[in-house]
């Protein structure tokens, strides 16, 4: 009697909490799904392709059915047993991309997209959406998991590559885990990697909100080795085997460099914790991806490398948008009558739940130029028109930014809370 008592007393406890309680729902491994997203410019699809299970879960164990930012996609999964949304989170990818090219008006084509869950104690329903460029949901798929599934492949025995610790403030429980990957080093080139790894781990933590909050850091580099070394460039007519498959001039943008391989990708990280994955590619070449939720690659010796690594992490961690324009862009991607999801761009449609809270009190909306503006100056909280590669219709925070160019000094004040909200987020519970 006792013991029935004190079972339905912890279920009255979970539920009058308010927050989802981590190992009622949960055993501490995470559950890797790979999917398959493909079409083209007019219709979308979603397919599961593979279960995986890997030892360890090192995301968020707080807020777990709360999301703190939109998306262009994301994952919902509910309890079976009581109905339950247990868990939730949003995220960027490639796909999408490639749907607002010319290419996707005549060609079907089909992208990876790895997403991490906590490994459920029973069976849950998954709903996993994508959204178009007005934020509208243009495909979802719901489908059921058993964790018992025979064909869940498990990695808990896989060994992995070479790795150390760069920085190691705690256990995952109580960490942000960031794991650094190799891609197009050689196994003799492993030194170089990690020379590198640290090169740009130590500039990570020089911009705030990081240098404050790097004791809820850690960052692990992982040696995956390449056949050869360097890293695909098709404009070139160059092909290298790597661990990663990553080559430029993806999407045809000769500057973009894409991780297309994400299953290879993540099975080379598949025997320590993480939950952001950084790929440095052995290159000199300029260029770089941030891709919100999934990952952040930047070439690793181009004079530019430092700024480029922390404007893309802006992207990949802190799902913040270019704050800079070029109208070049085939595809529009922000309508006045849509608010963008990006916490640094506003197209003024619900303005107030930005940062109005941030502008002085005098602020003109949108802020005007002042001939003699000081073109680096990112400490001055405005509404400066455009962003998102659009001159028009799209407003930003600060003149300039880490994430508008690579000669400011930091992050502008917006981005600098957007990214201290991402934080907290994963680590304490919202209120």
């Amino acid at each position: 009697m006792k013991k029935v008592f004190f079972f339905l007393s912890c279920c009255l406890a979970i539920v009058a909490s308010g927050e989802i309680n981590f190992d009622h729902y949960f055993d501490g491994r995470t559950l890797r799904i790979d999917y398959t997203f493909a079409g083209d410019s007019t219709r979308q699809e979603i397919f599961v392709s593979e279960y995986v299970s890997l030892p360890t879960w090192a995301g968020r164990r707080v807020n777990l059915d709360t999301l703190l930012l939109e998306g262009t996609g994301d994952i919902t999964m509910r309890s079976l047993d009581d109905g339950r949304k247990i868990y939730c989170n949003s995220f960027s990818t490639h796909f999408q991309d490639w749907c607002g090219t010319p290419q996707a008006l005549t060609l079907k084509c089909a992208y990876e997209h790895v997403v991490l869950l906590p490994m459920p104690r029973s069976k849950v329903e998954i709903e996993i959406r994508l959204f178009d460029f007005k934020q509208r949901p243009v495909t979802v798929l719901k489908h059921q998991f058993d964790p018992k599934d025979i064909m869940v492949r498990d990695l808990s025995s896989k060994q992995a590559p070479d790795n150390r610790y760069l920085v190691h403030s705690g256990t995952p429980e109580e960490c942000i885990d960031l794991a650094i990957l190799a891609e197009g080093y050689t196994k003799d080139e492993l030194p170089l990697f990690y020379q590198d790894a640290q090169r740009v781990t130590d500039e990570l933590f020089k911009y705030e909100p990081f240098k404050s909050n790097k004791h809820r850091f850690n960052v692990i580099a992982v040696g995956a080795e390449s056949q050869e070394s360097g890293v695909s460039e098709p404009a070139k007519g160059v092909w290298k085997q790597t661990a990663c498959g990553t080559f430029f001039d993806f999407l045809y943008m000769k500057r973009l460099i894409g991780v297309v391989n994400l299953r290879k990708t993540s099975d080379h990280l598949a025997a320590v914790p993480y939950e952001h994955i950084i790929v440095l590619a052995n290159s000199s070449e300029y260029g770089g991806c941030g891709v919100y939720n999934s990952y952040d690659i930047t070439p690793a010796h181009h004079a530019g490398t430092l700024p480029v690594f922390v404007h893309e992490f802006g992207h990949s961690f802190g799902g913040l948008g270019d704050e800079y324009f070029y109208d070049e862009m085939y595809t529009q991607y922000y309508y006045p009558d849509v608010e963008p999801w990006h916490e640094n761009l506003t197209t003024l449609c619900d303005f107030q739940r930005k940062w109005a809270d941030m502008l002085p009190k005098d602020a003109v909306i949108p802020t005007p130029v002042n001939p003699d503006q000081d073109k680096n100056d990112y400490t001055t909280v405005g509404v400066f028109e455009g962003g998102g590669n659009q001159s028009k219709g799209v407003y930003r925070p600060a003149f300039n930014c880490r994430m508008r160019t690579n000669n400011v000094p930091d992050y502008c004040p917006v981005c600098r809370r957007a990214l201290q909200r991402v934080i907290d987020y994963h680590l304490q519970p919202m209120h």
